[in-house]
C-alpha cells in the first residue's frame, strides 16, 4: 500500500514538527467526533494511523521531554499497537520508553488520578489515541502511538489549559485569558506549565526529525 501514514494529534503546533513527507496529520483540538470523522475520511488507502505529540506523565520515573511508545491503549477502549511497528518507531527513537497509554477524551489535570493511574502500571495519557485506536481497529489499519511528556505525573495543570485548544488544532488565547482573569491565582502555575510545554516542544522537535515512514 502506497498511501499515506495518518497521524492523529492535538494541536498544529504539534502538526508542524512532523512535516516529512508520506504522513498527512489531522490535529484534532480537542473535538473528538471532528477528529474521528476526518481519520475515517483519510483512512482508505491509508497504511496505518499513528497517535503523535503531546502526553502526560503517568509513570512518575517520566521527565519533560521524554519519549513514550505504546504498547497498547486502554480506557475508552481497549486496544493494541501493532508491535513491529512499535519496535521499528522504538529503533528510531533510542531511550524511548515503552508501555500502555491511557486515553478517555479528557485532559487528565489532577496529579492524584495522574498518579493513581500510574499505579495501574499506565505510562503516559493524552486525548487521541482512543480515537485513534477505534479507527485503525474499524478499517484494518495497524496502529500506533509515539509521544513526548509534557507534563510530569506529580504536575496539576492549571485550569487555563482546559481552555487552551480551539477545535481546529490553534491556540485559544482569549480563551486562556478569560480563565487566568476568573482564577488569577493560577498564573503562577500556568507560567510554569507554560515553560514546561517549551521545553517538551523542543524535544518533539528533535525526535519528530528522526521518524520516517517507512
Amino acid at each position: 500500500m502506497s498511501g499515506p501514514i495518518l497521524v492523529a494529534t492535538g494541536t498544529k503546533r504539534e502538526a508542524a514538527t512532523l512535516a516529512q513527507s508520506g504522513f498527512q496529520v489531522i490535529p484534532g483540538g480537542g473535538d473528538a467526533a471532528a477528529l474521528e470523522a476526518k481519520l475515517r475520511a483519510a483512512a482508505p488507502g491509508a497504511r496505518g494511523i499513528i497517535s503523535f505529540g503531546f502526553a502526560g506523565a503517568l509513570d512518575e520515573t517520566l521527565s519533560l521531554g521524554d519519549w513514550v511508545i505504546g504498547e497498547g491503549v486502554s480506557g475508552a477502549c481497549e486496544a493494541s499497537c501493532d508491535p513491529t511497528w512499535s519496535r521499528a518507531l522504538a529503533s528510531q527513537l533510542p531511550g524511548a520508553r515503552t508501555g500502555t497509554f491511557y486515553a478517555d477524551g479528557r485532559l487528565i489535570s489532577d496529579a492524584q488520578e495522574k498518579r493513581a493511574l500510574g499505579q495501574r502500571g499506565l505510562l503516559a495519557a493524552d486525548m487521541e489515541s482512543h480515537i485513534a485506536a477505534r479507527v485503525a481497529a474499524d478499517c484494518a489499519l495497524p496502529f500506533a502511538i509515539i509521544r513526548c511528556i509534557s507534563d510530569e505525573a506529580g504536575h496539576i495543570l492549571p485550569p487555563a489549559i482546559a481552555h487552551a485548544m480551539r477545535p481546529d488544532g490553534g491556540v485559544n488565547g482569549w480563551a486562556m485569558l478569560r480563565s487566568v482573569l476568573q482564577e488569577p491565582q493560577q498564573l503562577p502555575d500556568l507560567a510554569r506549565t507554560i515553560g514546561g510545554f517549551l521545553r517538551a516542544m523542543a524535544a518533539l522537535k528533535q525526535g519528530a526529525a528522526l521518524i520516517r515512514p517507512g
